[in-house]
């Protein structure tokens, strides 16, 4: 008979077959990312020659004035920053001032509200392009950011976060404030916010990812290509009968460097503030 393996070995063992199947997944991820800076160095026609290149190039320049000739890509980048930053900043205001109203007012009717509410987590957004256009140009917005900006300001996903985030707070912490005439924007700004920074600083991330990223909006609401988004912008380099790859690499190449930032500097917010509501004392 053969003696079963030391306890020791079956941890080794469990800890090589884990090691690697993390670096077969990080190499999952990181070559999208490496081809798409090495193809951002390289022309069209290097780009799919055959084998492809696997070091940069040295077209990055000429890729980048191309951008900048064929979609006044300087603009369109301070266009997406404008844009992202003021959804970013309405959105978080709207979105925690709906979680703290759901998570801390009791009134009748409460849970039905909500809970029609999270059924917008589960309607396409497609479903809502043709209601919602003929409503921007109602309101005489087709071109305009405010088009872009306000129709998503009440995001489901966002409300829901922070209601659950909100709902932590100890009513009597809550009750202290208003015994000591706290009214509700001062308690909500003073005592609430404070202690939400995790689940803040994830909601910021997400919302900026989401409209940095957002295309098929835009696309249908922006008409003039000096008012572009990024995402617009590099569609619209896309040909009938010729598409500059290198140059729309270099775009996307650059696009992703606000948003790697971005998640980068509040990583450690982000992950403890999607936990934050998950466990119940």
């Amino acid at each position: 008979m053969t003696s079963a393996a030391p306890p020791g070995a079956r941890r080794r063992a469990r800890g090589l077959l884990l090691t690697s199947g993390l670096a077969i997944t990080l190499a999952a991820v990181l070559v999208p990312f490496h081809w798409l800076v090495v193809g951002a160095t390289h022309s069209s026609q290097e780009i799919f020659s055959s084998p492809p290149p696997l070091l940069p190039g040295g077209h990055l320049a000429q890729n980048l004035r191309s951008l900048q000739d064929s979609a006044q890509f300087g603009r369109v980048l301070l266009n997406s920053l404008l844009v992202s930053t003021v959804y970013t900043v309405g959105a978080g205001v709207v979105c925690t001032l709906a979680g703290y109203g759901f998570a801390v007012f009791r009134f009748r009717g409460r849970n039905a509200l909500f809970g029609l509410l999270m059924l917008g987590l589960v309607v396409p957004t497609q479903v809502t392009l043709v209601p919602l256009f003929r409503m921007m140009a109602d309101l005489g917005w087709l071109g305009t950011y405010q088009a872009v900006v306000l129709p998503n300001l009440a995001l489901p996903f966002g409300i829901f976060l922070m209601r659950q985030s909100m709902a932590t707070l100890p009513p009597a912490l809550l009750d202290a404030g208003r015994m000591d005439g706290c009214g509700e924007l001062r308690l909500f700004a003073r005592v609430a916010l404070p202690t939400m920074r995790p689940s803040l600083a994830a909601l910021a991330v997400f919302l900026f990812l989401y409209q940095w990223n957002d295309f098929v909006w835009p696309l249908i609401v922006l008409r003039d290509g000096s008012s572009f988004t990024l995402p617009v912008a590099l569609a619209s380099l896309q040909g009938l009968d010729e598409t500059d790859y290198g140059a729309i690499l270099a775009g996307t190449s650059v696009a992703a460097l606000p948003m790697a930032a971005v998640f980068l500097a509040l990583q450690r917010h982000f992950v403890s503030g999607l936990l934050a509501g998950a466990v119940k004392d």
